[in-house]
């Protein structure tokens, strides 16, 4: 496994990844110890020496230069940062890269390293993500790439690329459970208090997070009572009646801040509340529909795979290995003492 890293790399780009594979290799090693690692990981500098700085200012040293690589590569994948973004990458660093990436298993990107991966000519042709504040600049520089702004991460082929900064991390439990099974990605998940396999399809974007940066007081508090509210008839209507404002005006002030219809703010609002209730209960699809404010399963389901791209119960169990055993502390306290007490 090769992570390679340009001067003014992204640290979680670089690290993330790294440390969910070697915890992989870890895990397995303890219950094998007589078999030979599952992965043996370098960060692999994209200068001649093997010293780089990263863009918080960190200094790292990588396992080698990209001069000193020598034997087969599994995967290829490219971290982001500045010197990516800005195109200060080398003509023999790029050609590098197209040459070791024709020889791997597999090639991917975490956040920007897209850009790299889309000049050494890899995604021509190819849907891809990459952190959303770089999508339309991708998609403009590189045309023949198909640039998708919305999922965390993306499979086409051989080739994988994933949004900014902590969904590579998410990328590369998705390779660990595509080489060894779930049951490794969700040891190495609860072994660094990971969220567990999201979805490649679940958005970059938070409907509560970019109300909550409304610059408008009344959006602002608008959130909680939203949140609050969800199995209610939430029409542009009653929106605008908690905020004191006319239904027109509401919905212009609301667009204009948001980017976005209060009809599809409150619909997201539904999805990523009704994902946790999915995640961290086992209440039924029926309860958890009428509880977000959906008329049906079937509503959900459909929602679902629009918006998330994978249906509610299939959801569900990607989780379901993480929850089943996984009662409250405080749950587990107080059934003792009542055992205790019997």
């Amino acid at each position: 496994m090769v992570i390679v890293a340009a001067p003014g790399a992204e640290i979680l780009d670089v690290v993330g990844p790294f440390q969910v594979f070697t915890t992989a290799a870890a895990l397995a090693g303890r219950s094998s110890p007589a078999s030979a690692p599952l992965y043996r990981v370098e960060i692999v500098s994209c200068s001649p020496g093997v010293s780089f700085t990263t863009n918080c200012g960190l200094q790292m040293s990588a396992h080698r230069s990209f001069r000193g690589v020598r034997g087969d590569i599994d995967t290829l994948l490219v971290a982001g940062g500045s010197a990516v973004e800005h195109d200060r990458s080398s003509a023999q660093v790029v050609r590098w890269i197209r040459t070791a990436a024709a020889g791997a298993r597999r090639v991917g990107s975490v956040c920007t390293g897209a850009l790299l991966l889309a000049r050494a000519g890899l995604l021509d042709g190819r849907r891809v993500t990459t952190h959303w504040n770089w999508c339309e600049h991708l998609a403009r520089r590189y045309p023949r790439v198909l640039v998708d702004p919305n999922p965390i991460f993306v499979r086409d082929g051989s080739t994988y690329t994933s949004a900014g900064v902590t969904a590579g991390m998410d990328l590369a439990l998705a390779l660990v459970e595509e080489d060894h099974g779930s049951r490794l990605a969700l040891q190495v998940a609860r072994q660094l208090v990971l969220y567990l396999r999201r979805p490649g399809g679940q958005s970059q974007f938070s409907a509560a997070l970019s109300l909550q940066l409304s610059e408008r007081q009344p959006l602002r508090e608008l959130h909680a009572w939203v949140l609050e509210n969800l199995d209610r008839h939430l029409s542009v209507q009653a929106l605008a009646e908690r905020v004191a404002m006319s239904p027109r005006n509401f919905a212009r002030v609301f667009g204009k801040e948001m980017q976005i219809t209060p009809g599809k703010f409150v619909e997201r609002l539904r999805v990523e509340t009704a994902r946790r209730r999915l995640e961290e209960t086992r209440r039924s699809l029926k309860k958890v529909a009428a509880e977000c404010g959906f008329a049906s399963v079937g509503a959900m389901r459909s929602v679902f795979q629009r918006v998330v791209g994978i249906a509610p119960a299939r959801y569900r169990q990607h989780f379901r290995g993480a929850t089943a055993d996984a009662k409250p502390l405080n749950a587990r306290h107080r059934a003792g003492m009542e055992g205790s007490a019997r």
